[in-house]
């Protein structure tokens, strides 16, 4: 039987609903960005269900992290619309951090402070009621499996419980959406196992966006995928439906191509403006990429 959509006003806010308990809790409709003449996301458009997991993926570049940095609030949209649990995003963002949490992929935190007095100072910054700050730290404590840690100083922990305090950050003021940027990259695999889980039981009552370069966790953990590709989403799809006919590596693969080849090209482009140049001459390889700084605590759990 199909479900009627519908539309319900809450006070000044709406709810595209199927369902009170199925309502979009995040709209996004033809979002666009412009750095200077370049447009580094365009007409971006999805949604996400109350409860649901969506997988965010595309290649480097591709506008991921703008995207999010816009639903989080960190960022203004050059045009577009967004809502967050039937929020708008720029017109009340305040209410939209209230109900966000979010994982950027290197978080701030503090090596001198302890997981307990880092999240009791995240918690007063995210406007818990000081009443109520003790409980919701013990509660973020417990949800991620750190409160056996939460009195040695967070420099001392290793990189899994390190990224456990960081996830504890963005639920801390109990967040009806979670955005998790890169959640698990550079753990050891016992360590992905147990982010996983931690992910999974966290949607069992709030929404998650998750984005990933790890195409195995979207498929085990996601239940709708979002690709975007140079700017502009190419897929949007329930995660069993878009792997019915195919897996998910070829389907990304298939819808991403013209980053492929864009790359490809700059790259060649590159190689003969040298060449021309002078044909003597070789190309320096590119700079790596600034990796952080390293972690003389990381290894096994704690």
């Amino acid at each position: 039987m199909l479900a009627c959509l519908v539309r319900i006003p809450v006070g000044n806010r709406f709810f595209h609903n199927q369902s009170v308990e199925e309502r979009l809790m995040i709209e996004v409709d033809r979002l666009t960005k412009f750095y200077g003449n370049h447009a580094a996301i365009r007409d971006v458009s999805f949604t996400a269900e109350a409860g649901q997991i969506l997988g965010f993926l595309g290649p480097n570049g591709a506008g991921k992290t703008t995207t999010m940095r816009i639903l989080t609030g960190y960022m203004p949209a050059s045009s577009g619309t967004a809502r967050v649990a039937g929020y708008d995003v720029f017109e009340e963002s305040r209410d939209v951090r209230q109900r966000v949490g979010y994982l950027p992929e290197n978080p701030p935190l503090y090596r001198e402070m302890t997981p307990f007095s880092y999240l009791s100072f995240v918690a007063q910054i995210k406007g818990v009621e000081r009443g109520d700050r003790r409980a919701a730290v013990q509660r973020a404590l417990e949800a991620t499996a750190i409160d056996d840690v939460a009195s040695q100083p967070i420099g001392t922990l290793s990189r899994g419980y390190k990224q456990r305090v960081a996830i504890a950050q963005a639920i801390v003021h109990d967040p009806e959406v979670i955005v998790l940027d890169e959640p698990t990259i550079g753990l050891d695999p016992k360590q992905v196992i147990g982010i996983r889980k931690l992910i999974k039981g966290l949607a069992s009552d709030r929404t998650v966006i998750l984005s990933t370069h790890i195409l195995p966790e979207v498929t085990q953990l996601c239940d709708k995928v979002v690709i975007i590709s140079r700017g502009e989403i190419v897929v949007e799809e329930t995660t069993d439906s878009l792997t019915a006919a195919e897996d998910l590596e070829h389907v990304f693969l298939r819808v991403t191509a013209s980053d492929v080849v864009a790359d490809e090209e700059a790259a060649a482009e590159q190689y003969e403006t040298a060449d021309a140049a002078d044909p003597e001459t070789e190309v320096a390889d590119p700079p790596e990429e600034d990796a952080p700084a390293p972690d003389s605590s990381a290894g096994d759990e704690r």
